[in-house]
Order: C-alpha cells, then structure tokens, then sequence
C-alpha cells in the first residue's frame, strides 16, 4: 500500500511537470509581482526572528551547536536514502544508508558524526533533485511566504518530500516504524533547527549579498537556481560558502 501510495504520487508529479509549458523557464517567473512582495515579507521575517534567533545560536557552546547540526543533518540522511534509489546511485544509497545507521548508533543519535571519519559522505538528496536528474526541467521561479525561492518543480518536490521521507512517516503522519512514532512538534522542531543552524552558517553571507547587491531579489534568486543546479549534477564542492540551500 505504502509503495503504491508513492508510486501514484510520483508519478502525478512527473505527469504535471512534464506538460509544464516549455516557455515557462527557470529564469522566467511565474508572478514576479507576487514573489516579490512575498521576498520582502521574508526579508522582514529574517530580519525580526530569524538572524537574530541565528546570532543567538552563534553565542552556544560550540559542542552543543556542532551536535544540533549532526543531529539535523543525519535526520535530513533518511530523506536521501529513497531518492538516491530512485535516481539510481546504488553508491549514494550505500553512504546514507551507512551514515544514518553509524551515527544514529555509535554517535549517539546523530549528535556525533563518526560516519563521516569512516569516509561516509552521502548528498542530500530530495525529490526536486531525483525529477530533475530525471531531466524534468524546473519550470519557473517563485518564491514561497518563510519557505524562500522554489520552482515548479521544486514546490513539487517538497510535497512529494512528506511522502516518501521516513522522518515525516513517524511524526507529521503518526505512522509508527520500527516502534518509533512521533508528532507534528518533533518534524516542524528539527526544520525550524535546521533552518536557524543554515541562517546561522551563513550571516556572513547573507551580509555580504545585501550589501553589494543592486537588485538583492535577483541575486538569491541566482544564488538558489545554480545552487540546485549544482546538486542536481552532484558538484557541490566540500567547502560551498553557501551550506546547504534546500528548502
């Protein structure tokens, strides 16, 4: 039932992408007037809660902040596991698969990353990627009110994301795996942490593009396109200044 359940999904998302129309290109907008006005209304949500929720974040312990961001990250690792085998990288599969499994053990819950000293690396990997390494086309550019930039395929995919990711099976869904269950808090918990441990990598960043950009709506829309371009191909490099930059 569960297999059939994602398998319908899947392929609605497909179906609808595949007759997005050809004109409507990533670096085409959808309703630029729109996306704008919400850009600015997540401008102001940054500038009220989360940069100073990020800078906050900073000023912890750096064992406590190093073991949030494992512990975020290896949850994100369930997600990677299902599309690294739909994309069809047995390789990838075997990395998060291993990466999860180690660090949940022997790094207590993820909040220690000993995987990764074993050579353990997987991407992060989500269904806006596997469409896209299926040669599904983007289609345009938007921006989504906290959520941040996405395409068409993109919002897709980060729907489609609840469904097959193990994490939101056992808390937005309620469904009980390996006899572990959790709630709504639990999943919007670890997103909203994931969010500020992003912010707070990158205040630098962020900094340094609002102050020399002409038109600072174009450039995080530049920014996030080749960014996803980027892991569609799997060419982040280790050392991206930009984190991760998925939804």
């Amino acid at each position: 039932m569960f297999l059939k359940k994602i398998t319908a999904i899947f392929c609605l998302i497909t179906v609808s992408l595949v007759f997005t129309p050809r004109s409507a290109e990533a670096t085409n907008e959808c309703f630029e007037g729109v996306s704008r006005s919400i850009f600015k209304f997540n401008l102001a949500f940054d500038d009220v809660i989360l940069e100073p929720i990020a800078k906050g974040y900073n000023k912890l312990p750096k064992p406590i902040k190093n073991g949030t961001s494992n512990f975020t990250s290896n949850i994100a690792t369930l997600l990677s596991i299902p599309n690294s085998l739909l994309q069809g990288n047995l390789k990838q599969v075997g990395h998060a698969t291993g990466s999860f499994f180690v660090n949940s053990t022997f790094g207590i819950l993820g909040f220690l990353n000993p995987a990764e000293k074993m050579g353990l690396k997987p991407h992060k990997e989500d269904v806006g990627q596997t469409l896209g390494a299926y040669g599904i086309g983007p289609g345009c550019y938007f921006v989504l009110p906290v959520f941040g930039p996405t395409t068409v395929r993109d919002s897709f995919g980060l729907i489609a994301d609840t469904f097959i990711d193990p994490f939101a099976h056992v808390t937005i869904r309620e469904n009980e795996l390996l006899s572990i269950s959790g709630n709504d808090l639990d999943y919007y918990s670890v997103k909203g942490a994931t969010a500020i441990d992003f912010r707070s990598d990158n205040i630098i960043n962020f900094e340094s593009v609002e102050k020399n950009s002409i038109d600072l709506y174009s450039s995080f829309k530049s920014v996030y396109l080749q960014d996803r371009v980027n892991k569609i191909k799997n060419s982040i490099v280790e050392d991206d200044d930009w984190g991760n930059l998925d939804n």
